[in-house]
């Protein structure tokens, strides 16, 4: 039997007030929406899609891991419980990043207040690849393993940078910003960036060349338990403030 006027005006009026939830395929302006009225998957994909960056960054910046990863949660919970001051003006991406960078930089002065993090002059030079690094090899059965191998000595060569050269660095070659980006999100002269950058490069490849093949791309990662596991923490201190 089918349904009467008005019974399809109760199944119009329940469909019109229960929201469709944001999915993996949504942009990232509708779940900062859902994230804004208190949407818990909104909040943790979106933490999943910025985690390789906001690590990186803070990685960037401080000299371990364990630092990085109390940046990371200290960037979310502000990002999350500020998401009423975040008016759309740019990207939230570019937003939580200009907060992973300060809250980095603060945590670096509690643990060096001394110390001066921005010395670098700037020199003409020209910037240089490390190291024409290939990709995987399906016929090599070992390539994989090689790259692990690889990412580890990597790491260790990257976070031996001055935080000065580290940070840019990560920003380019793990993020993939352009020079111009990452100017504008560290308040530097491009001409600083490529100075920088160079010198990374430079530092590295004499340390390397000889030793390694793989690439820069898996450096630094943040993903799996790690990935979950900071989502987990995130949400119970938001819940625990009473913002979801």
């Amino acid at each position: 039997m089918s349904a009467q006027p008005n019974e399809w005006s109760a199944i119009a009026e329940t469909n019109r007030s229960t929201p469709t939830l944001p999915g993996p395929d949504a942009s990232e302006a509708e779940l900062v929406d859902a994230a804004r009225a208190g949407d818990e998957a909104a909040v943790r994909e979106l933490i999943r899609r910025m985690n390789p960056r906001i690590f990186r960054i803070a990685r960037g910046v401080v000299s371990s891991d364990a630092e990085a990863e109390d940046v990371v949660q200290e960037t979310y919970l502000k990002a999350f419980s500020r998401l009423d001051t975040f008016r759309g003006e740019a990207r939230f991406s570019t937003w939580i990043t200009r907060i992973a960078l300060n809250a980095a930089l603060m945590q670096l002065r509690r643990a060096r207040p001394q110390e001066e993090y921005d010395t670098v002059a700037e020199d003409d030079a020209k910037a240089t690849r490390i190291l024409a690094f290939p990709g995987q090899d399906p016929a090599r059965p070992d390539a994989d393993l090689g790259r692990a191998q690889i990412r580890a000595l990597l790491e260790d060569a990257v976070a031996g940078l001055p935080a000065e050269l580290r940070l840019p660095f990560l920003l380019r070659e793990a993020e993939g910003m352009s020079v111009l980006a990452i100017a504008r999100d560290l308040s530097l002269n491009p001409v600083t960036v490529k100075t920088r950058l160079f010198r990374a490069r430079r530092r590295l490849r004499n340390a390397l060349e000889r030793r390694v093949q793989g690439g820069f791309d898996a450096i630094f990662p943040f993903g799996g338990a790690r990935c979950a596991g900071m989502a987990d923490k995130v949400v119970a201190e938001l819940r625990a403030a009473g913002r979801l």
